[in-house]
Order: C-alpha cells, then sequence, then structure tokens
C-alpha cells in the first residue's frame, strides 16, 4: 500500500472538535511562508488563486512543501475553473476550495472533478506528490487519494445558502463554508457581519452539515466576540487565522510606527 498524505487525519481532526489553525496563501511565492506556517503553529494552508495571480506551477510547489512538512494544503480555485481541479490535485494539493457555488449541479461538478471513477470523473495517473511521486497502480493510489482529498464547497449567495441542504448529502462533498464577506455584499450590507441574516445563514449551513455527516466553515469574520457567539451553531474548529499580505502589512506598520516613535522633536 502506498504511503499516505500529510492531509490523512485533517478532517477526523476537525469532527473530534480539535482546534485547527490555517494561513491563507495569496501573496507569498516562495517556499518560506509555508516553512512560516508551520513554524507559527499552523496545521494547513489555503493557497489562494481566486484572489491572486499566482500560477498554478507556484501553487503545486506551495502545496508539495506543505506536505513534506506535515500540513494540509487546499487550494481555492478561481470562480467555475472545474478544469484547473485536477492539475492542482495532481500537482500536491490535499484538497479544493470552490467559491461561489449556488446549485447542486455545481457542487457536483466539482465533488467528482475530485474523485476517480466511479465516483467521479478525475483523470487517472499514477505518481503524485502526495504519494512520494512513488509509481502506484490504481487499485491502490484511487482509494488512498479519494479518501483524503478534501472538498469545500464554498457558499456566499442566498441562492447558494438556500440549496445548502441538497449540497451537503452530496457524495464526495466534506465541508461546507460561509463566505461572510461576499454573503453581505450579496445582502447589500457589506461587512455588517452582525446583520441577524449572517447569523441565519450560519445556522442553515450548521443543521445542513450536521445532519448529513459534514463539516461547516465560517470564513471572513475577525471579530472575538461576534465569532464566539456563532460558534455555538455548530461551526466547525477550523480558523483563517489572516491572509499573509495581511500579516505583512500589520507588521510592516507596525514596525513603521515604532521606528517614528524614535524620533525626539528638535
Amino acid at each position: 500500500m502506498p504511503q499516505l498524505p500529510s492531509s490523512e487525519g485533517f478532517l477526523e481532526r476537525l469532527h473530534a472538535g480539535e482546534p485547527t489553525l490555517m494561513l491563507t496563501v495569496r501573496t507569498g511565492r516562495t517556499l518560506e511562508v509555508v516553512h512560516i506556517a508551520r513554524s507559527s503553529g499552523h496545521h494547513s494552508i489555503l493557497v489562494d488563486l481566486e484572489h491572486s495571480t499566482m500560477s498554478t506551477d507556484t501553487a503545486a510547489q506551495l502545496c508539495t512543501a506543505a506536505d513534506g512538512l506535515g500540513l494540509t494544503a487546499l487550494v481555492r480555485v478561481p470562480e467555475r475553473e472545474y478544469g484547473m481541479i485536477g492539475r492542482l490535485l495532481d500537482g500536491g494539493a490535499h484538497g479544493i476550495v470552490a467559491p461561489r457555488i449556488e446549485t447542486v449541479d455545481e457542487a457536483r461538478d466539482v465533488a467528482r472533478a475530485c474523485r476517480f471513477a466511479p465516483r467521479g470523473q478525475r483523470s487517472q495517473t499514477n505518481m503524485v506528490p502526495q504519494l512520494g511521486m512513488r509509481p502506484t497502480p490504481a487499485r491502490d493510489l484511487n482509494p488512498a487519494l479519494d479518501d483524503t482529498t478534501i472538498v469545500q464547497i464554498l457558499l456566499e449567495t442566498p441562492a447558494g445558502i438556500a440549496n445548502a441542504d441538497e449540497i451537503a448529502a452530496l457524495d464526495g462533498v466534506d465541508m461546507l463554508a460561509l463566505g461572510a464577506n461576499d454573503y453581505t455584499a450579496e445582502l447589500g450590507v457589506p461587512g455588517q457581519y452582525d446583520d441577524p441574516r449572517v447569523r441565519d445563514a450560519v445556522e442553515t449551513l450548521a443543521n445542513a452539515c450536521l445532519k448529513h455527516g459534514k463539516l461547516m466553515v465560517l470564513g471572513g469574520i475577525g471579530d472575538p466576540a461576534l465569532l464566539g457567539s456563532l460558534v455555538p451553531l455548530g461551526v466547525s474548529p477550523l480558523r483563517i487565522t489572516g491572509t499573509d499580505s495581511a500579516f505583512l502589512f500589520e507588521a510592516a506598520h507596525a514596525h513603521a510606527q515604532r521606528a517614528l516613535s524614535t524620533f525626539r522633536p528638535q
């Protein structure tokens, strides 16, 4: 049997309620950002191809580095870019985050792109970084990857929320996530995360996930008090700590202010 990818146990960890930290990579293009994620206590990274100009090759290199360091690497693909999914999984990604999904058919297309036949339509290969680039027969490779590939469906519109139950019921879907930034924008109240409709959406997703044994993820809300009030509704213990570009700005700004404080009026 082939070795298992480092994503083995990621979903089990979340189902067990263990706190799990994820760093979003949007600016970083070299492997140092993956090492920083690991040494700063993160368990996973999210490589963001929806909001960056990063190439698929760079994304694959980051994912392969994460695998070697024992981190789980998910990639958020651009909207509706189903053809990119197989290349990223073959290149080292442990899972896919599909944004702005609204219908059951769209979610099914994503799930099937991530699984080999008969569960899906992922193109057959026999060598992947997750299994050490060791040539592996399909009878061993397919179940090893199918069992450890993670599919997260990101719902960001009222239409998507309305279809949450049917989407959560799909084979091959592991997680549903609410993208609070886009969702509040769709509601006409951008950034107003305390709008009662946000709480309703969290509850709808959480109930759908509980019913079908899936995990619910909440993204985009940084206010600890507000997040704390929503977690008891059924939000999983996966926390996105922030984005590398935001961390860089915060550190640069803090250092600039510290440097300015050393100047004394003449």
